[in-house]
């Protein structure tokens, strides 16, 4: 079967996604994913000249196992023995070695019981000021267990990232653990999330069955390279005091 051309994508039946040109390209400058800084506060992070990918979601929703998976590394992401402790913004690189392109940022996950309700505010905070007010945030990842829908922290961060993405900024929505569910309650999933993603994307996402892995994929490395991408950082440039 003649390969697809670089800009048309087949409609079903066709060949399997992971077989297109742009999911290996994409899959693989995923790979390149190294940890870059982590930091407790805003003003520890690096000013960065390249896109940067937020990924944000609820304890428990799957956040470190999508991480992990679209990077094809098992300990990237690190996922908590107690989910909601872990309160730092972990950023990591990606790009040819030495180079870098874009980059994750992989935030606490919020909402966990057991935190001290004074952490969750404080994180909470920390969170909104981030989305609001990093220059270079071109996307926000929101992972969402489907089975339980977006809950009211998940809706308190569309509204404060809708002015952003009026603007702009790309949004996706990533319905994690997607093998829990039958068809049906699958594409119902699907079908409310639409409606409630304020214009952004939706999908579908499984580690364990390799569900909208390269969809995922494919999905970044367009929104972090489908614009002229800002001057390529040989090392990050140290945030002013």
């Amino acid at each position: 079967m003649t390969p697809p051309s670089k800009n048309v994508r087949p409609s079903r039946p066709g060949p399997p996604r992971a077989a297109w040109p742009e999911a290996v390209r994409a899959l693989g400058w995923l790979h390149t994913a190294r940890f870059l800084t982590t930091a407790p506060e805003l003003h520890f992070l690096p000013a960065l000249d390249v896109p940067e990918i937020a990924f944000v979601g609820r304890s428990n929703a799957g956040k470190s196992t999508c991480i992990n998976t679209l990077t094809q590394q098992n300990q990237l992401a690190f996922a908590s023995k107690k989910p909601g402790r872990t309160q730092h913004i972990n950023l990591f690189a990606l790009g040819k070695q030495g180079v870098t392109d874009a980059v994750l940022a992989d935030l606490p996950g919020y909402g966990y019981a057991a935190v001290p309700r004074q952490d969750k505010i404080r994180w909470q905070q920390v969170m909104a000021n981030y989305l609001v007010t990093r220059e270079n945030l071109r996307a926000i990842v929101l992972l969402c267990d489907p089975r339980h829908g977006l809950t009211e922290l998940d809706e308190v961060l569309l509204e404060v990232i809708r002015p952003r993405v009026e603007e702009g900024l790309k949004f996706l929505v990533v319905l994690t653990k997607a093998d829990k569910l039958t068809r049906s309650e699958a594409a119902k999933a699907l079908a409310i999330m639409k409606l409630n993603a304020g214009g952004g994307e939706v999908h579908l996402f499984s580690a364990t069955k390799r569900t909208g892995i390269e969809d995922v994929a494919c999905l970044l490395w367009d929104w972090t390279h489908m614009a002229p991408a800002p001057e390529s950082l040989k090392e990050p440039r140290a945030q002013n005091p």
